[in-house]
C-alpha cells in the first residue's frame, strides 16, 4: 500500500493519498501572519480510521517548522485537534 502526505501549495491543502487515491485532506488559507484552517475532508467510507488526525498533525508540524505563522483553527476538526493537544496551543493566533 504506498501511502503518501504532502503539502499541495498550489492548493493551499494538505492531503494524504494512498495507492494514489485521495484519502483526506486539510484546506488552508494564508495572511502574512497566519494560516486559517478552513476545511477538512476524509473520504466518508474511510472515516474513523485516524486519516485526519494524520493530515492536520502533519500540517500542523509543517506550520510550526517551516513558517512562523500562527494557525486559526476555522475548521471544527482541526478546533477539536488543538483541545486534544493543549500542548500545542503556542501556535495557535491569539
Amino acid at each position: 500500500m504506498a501511502r503518501e502526505i504532502l503539502h499541495d501549495t498550489d492548493r493551499h491543502r494538505y492531503l494524504l493519498r494512498i495507492d494514489g487515491a485521495l484519502v483526506s485532506a486539510a484546506d488552508y488559507v494564508e495572511s502574512d501572519t497566519s494560516i486559517s484552517f478552513t476545511h477538512t475532508f476524509t473520504d466518508p467510507k474511510l472515516r474513523g480510521q485516524g486519516y485526519a488526525n494524520e493530515v492536520v498533525t502533519f500540517a500542523v508540524d509543517d506550520v510550526e517548522q517551516n513558517t512562523a505563522l500562527r494557525i486559526v483553527p476555522m475548521c471544527q476538526y482541526v478546533g477539536q485537534w488543538f483541545d486534544e493537544h493543549p500542548e500545542r496551543s503556542a501556535l495557535l493566533e491569539r
